[in-house]
């Protein structure tokens, strides 16, 4: 009898031990952490803990139980069913919102940020530019504290557009630059022809974007670039099928994979948003969808299906444990004639593109996201306001219950749960409450999906120390001045000159032309004359900097892209034309003699027309002087050799070749990278990722969704500035790379 009293005691302290406490709790700045040997770290601040078995657990809704959406030993969809099921529609209806651009200039939120968290439930956020990493860090933790005591507890999916170009340049990547690790344009890392180095890219943006509080990367852009004059071709990786697919699935694999964790899953995982599907890079003219007169994609090359390989191929076949990114964001596109109904509407609207397409063909379960702004009115053709494309006689209301029905999710920039829950109403009325509650639970399970995978629910804070400490370090801001190295193309090297070049150098002052702000709406700088480039920067590469051109041992001449401009011109429409003007990839000016005389695609409620071909119509750029200073700076130098240094975003006609003695095109890099070149210090290596067109009958001549169909240019060394073309020091570059994807 006492041997058995003595058995169960000891067994009775083994089961106590066991469930004893196994977590620490500890004060961080500004928010509470709870460590557990074995379990989850949780960051609080309001919500009660729970234990069980002797773990940790947040009571987000403070109801005193262990809900399953609490448990994070429970699998992820398993607890995005549960609170989905325990959501009002009205709570639903918010997580189907997506906020408008967030600047984060100071920690503290906004009353209008309260109102969108509070009243409209709305929880992904989509910030841009940031005061400092500190700042970002405070921020977050003040939203993610704001939030954790309303409701449910529903962490801030908090999201970015790409920030780690080395400057903003438009809406969709307006927090680039500032304190955080710099690299090429998407452009310049296809240029690398590297995907090891675009998923190490991947890796530390990833650990900078947690380090700031943001756990959802709207990207990468695998749009395939096959129409040279979009404007949006910087944001992709080119016009290569293979490239692309190669790219999109490292992007997405470094974004989203914590090394080591379960399924890849972990602190430093971030969502992957790719856009846009089904691509928007087929643009008819090269005119984009942010207007109304890019309004249409089409396809006079029956090239559909190879659109959709990045997506399918690529960023849907990950190589890691996390299988497939996790959010879709299509274009504003009408994909003109690929509805077999006929129907031709934005591709958020349409259910062939999203639930037959993504969902149904491809087996794609997770969020769908509209680009921003697709419900709102649009004013005029020429306007940037709502892109409501193939919808433009619904009332906003409406329009979201057809993207609803289409199939997607959620509302990119629309902070108002109002017209969300009138399409709840409009779903009843058709279809009945049970069939309506069942699908907005289907999308509140795919939202919230991505913020149980990330661990948002159990620590959605991050410490400002870390942040500080994390964003733009040494060593990431190196890994990114390495990637832009890598990134520059030597398109010309005529007698070897770059490796003789001297030291003396002149740099002509370049004509600025007045600028204009995002999408070319607001006016910027006033045209000017000045230096493109910092005389000291030049002179701490041990060059000399010198004024005279008589004196220099060479020149370098830094120039941009040809400015073609939008392809829509008010001006034209006012003189009696349809307003529908060339986009031009050459400096001197054009006329569109080789243009479709009818369009593909046309028709809109303002316009009393169908037909929007600009055939025969002049364009000028706004950069002509460009090649007039790469000519006049050789005139000046005589036999000495001439450096021309030319920022690309898209594929160009690189009219300035024959006075050019040595030719560099980068792709969104620092001046400091091209001087590295320029003196000899770094080899180039890198690849053109597109083919340079011979002149513009053949831009006019190409079929908008067909890849490599252009013939391209030929210089005077008999290179062929084809896609995969590139020069090193020993002549053209004949690699692994080039036998891979060539």
């Amino acid at each position: 009898m006492k041997r058995c009293s003595l058995f169960l005691l000891a067994a009775l302290t083994a089961a106590l031990a066991a469930c004893g406490p196994k977590w620490q709790e500890s004060e961080a700045d500004g928010y509470r952490l709870i460590t557990q040997k074995g379990g989850a770290t949780l960051g609080v601040t309001s919500a009660p803990i729970l234990q069980d078995r002797g773990y940790a657990f947040k009571d987000l809704n403070r109801n005193g139980v262990l809900d399953v959406y609490e448990d994070w030993r429970r699998p992820a969809r398993e607890r995005a069913s549960d609170l989905a099921a325990q959501l009002s529609i009205e709570e639903i209806a918010g997580l189907m919102l997506y906020s408008g651009h967030q600047a984060v200039p100071g920690p503290d939120i906004t009353e209008r940020q309260k109102k969108f968290l509070e009243e409209d439930n709305l929880r992904a956020v989509l910030v841009t530019t940031v005061g400092s990493p500190e700042i970002a860090a405070r921020w977050n933790n003040n939203v993610q504290a704001f939030v954790e005591a309303l409701g449910h507890g529903i962490p801030a999916n908090n999201s970015s557009d790409p920030r780690n170009e080395t400057s903003a340049t438009a809406e969709y990547n307006e927090g680039s630059g500032g304190q955080i690790s710099q690299w090429p344009t998407p452009l310049g890392l296809a240029a690398t022809f590297d995907p090891a180095l675009v998923k190490h890219f991947g890796q530390v943006a990833s650990s900078e974007y947690r380090a700031l509080g943001i756990a959802t990367a709207l990207s990468p852009q695998i749009d395939l670039a096959t129409e040279p004059r979009w404007n949006r071709f910087t944001g992709t990786f080119g016009e290569d099928p293979e490239l692309d697919i190669a790219m999109a699935r490292a992007y997405v694999d470094g974004f989203q994979t914590t090394e080591g964790a379960d399924g890849g899953w972990g602190k430093e995982s971030v969502n992957a948003m790719v856009k846009h599907w089904p691509s928007g890079g087929p643009e008819e003219g090269g005119r984009d969808a942010h207007f109304n007169y890019g309004k249409y994609a089409v396809y006079p090359g029956g090239n559909f299906a190879t659109h959709m390989r990045p997506f399918t191929e690529g960023a849907f076949r990950l190589e890691d444990g996390t299988e497939s990114a996790t959010a879709v964001m299509p274009y504003y596109t009408i994909s003109y004639g690929v509805d077999p109904s006929g129907k031709n509407a934005g591709n958020s609207y349409n259910k062939y593109i999203i639930s037959d397409l993504l969902r149904g063909e491809n087996g794609f379960d997770g969020v769908v996201c509209t680009d921003w702004g697709i419900t709102g009115n649009n004013a005029a053709i020429e306007s940037f306001d709502g892109k409501c494309w193939g919808m433009e006689e619904l009332t906003v209301a409406r329009r979201h219950y057809e993207v609803i029905k289409a199939g997607a999710d959620q509302f990119g920039g629309n902070n108002d749960k109002g017209p969300v829950l009138e399409a709840y109403r409009m779903w009843v009325e058709e279809f009945g409450e049970e069939s309506a509650r069942a699908r907005f639970e289907q999308s509140a399970v795919r939202l919230l999906m991505n913020s149980f995978r990330t661990g948002l629910f159990e620590n959605p804070y991050t410490d400002p120390a870390f942040a500080t400490a994390v964003v733009g370090n040494p060593a990431f801001m190196q890994a990114g001045a390495e990637a832009q190295l890598r990134s520059v193309v030597m398109l010309k090297n005529h007698g070897n000159a770059l490796q003789g070049l001297g030291k003396k150098v002149y740099v002509p002052r370049r004509f600025y032309p007045q600028s204009f702000g995002m999408f070319g709406l607001a006016p910027g700088p006033a045209a000017h004359w000045d230096y493109p480039i910092d005389r000291e920067l030049v002179e701490r590469r041990s060059l000399q900097w010198v004024d005279d051109p008589a004196e220099a041992d060479f020149a370098l001449v830094m120039i941009q892209e040809p400015a073609g401009g939008s392809g829509y011109d008010v001006n034209d429409r006012k003189k009696g034309g349809n307003g529908y003007v060339p986009i031009s990839l050459q400096y001197r000016p054009y006329k569109a003699d080789f243009a479709r005389a009818v369009s593909i695609a046309g028709g809109d409620p303002k316009e009393s027309f169908t037909n929007r071909s600009y055939k025969g119509k002049h364009v000028t750029t706004a950069n002509e002087a460009d090649l007039d200073l790469v000519i006049d700076t050789k005139k000046k130098m005589g036999n000495k050799p001439v450096v021309v240094c030319v920022a690309a975003t898209r594929p160009l006609v690189p009219e300035f070749e024959p006075w050019a003695d040595v030719i560099l095109l980068s792709f969104g890099v620092q001046n400091t990278a091209l001087l590295s070149l320029v003196s000899g210090q770094t080899e180039p290596s890198a690849l053109l990722p597109m083919q340079l067109p011979a002149d513009m009958r053949t831009v006019e001549e190409q079929a908008e969704d067909v890849p490599r169909d252009m013939r391209p240019y030929v210089d005077a060394d008999g290179n062929t500035y084809d896609f995969a073309f590139g020069l090193n020091w020993s002549g053209v570059i004949d690699d692994e790379r080039v036998t891979r994807f060539k």
